[in-house]
């Protein structure tokens, strides 16, 4: 079937929300694409796969996958980085991943509070003080130091030197074994680039399409399943 038949692999996908009232809330751009192609690539190959998505992301679709294929696809879906962090210290102090592929892109800053019923509209202003979410990406290794752990790092109109040297320390930062760094510059312009970083600080491939920076990714996966599980 492939070579990730018999392994569990966990990959966050799509956006996250911040509520600011009853009806509203700020997000980011992330529609989750690249990671159902992930997800779709991790279970042709044998995965037993658990995505979890952000509400509104795009999510693997059980009758294109087969009968086969899905019955090895667990999906959650939350909406805040608080049920994020609730969801992820539950599947990994429940289960031992082999991998975790974090491509969600989880909201930096939220609302410091919501207001529970609708904000009226008549007001000149509206005034929204922003405060720091846990880094989710932080608990990975701390509950499964084994998993092979690959993060993403998306800037925006950076050159090529200086979005490696961020995705490097990015890694470093959070002990991953793998980085994929982008630009959404590139990505709207219809170039979706990705530079696969190691924790040497190399390149290790640079990939077009999200369905070619999947297939690279997980074979860097395999790779280290097998050799690197540091």
């Amino acid at each position: 079937m492939g070579d990730l038949v018999h392994k569990r692999i966990l990959i966050t996908s799509g956006p996250t929300r911040g509520p600011l009232d009853a009806v509203r809330y700020i997000t980011n751009k992330s529609t989750g694409r690249l990671g159902v192609i992930l997800a779709r690539e991790a279970l042709s190959r044998g995965a037993r796969v658990t995505f979890i998505y952000g509400k509104g992301s795009l999510v693997p679709e059980a009758d294109e996958l087969g009968p086969d294929p899905a019955s090895r696809l667990k999906l959650v879906q939350i909406e805040t980085v608080p049920e994020l962090l609730e969801v992820m210290r539950g599947e990994l102090e429940g289960e031992q991943y082999d991998a975790v592929l974090h491509s969600m892109a989880v909201l930096d800053y939220v609302p410091e509070r919501c207001v529970e019923e609708k904000t009226r509209s008549g007001q000149d202003a509206w005034w929204i003080k922003l405060v720091r979410t846990p880094k989710v990406i932080k608990l990975i290794k701390e509950l499964q130091p084994r998993t092979v752990l690959v993060s993403f790092k998306l800037e925006v109109n950076k050159s090529k030197e200086e979005l490696i040297q961020i995705a490097h320390q990015s890694l470093l930062a959070n002990r991953a074994n793998l980085v994929l760094a982008n630009d959404l510059q590139q990505i709207e312009q219809g170039r979706h680039v990705g530079y696969i970083v190691n924790p040497a600080g190399e390149v290790e491939g640079v990939v077009e399409g999200k369905e070619a920076i999947a297939t690279k990714l997980l074979d860097a996966v395999a790779e280290r399943m097998r050799f690197d599980r540091s």
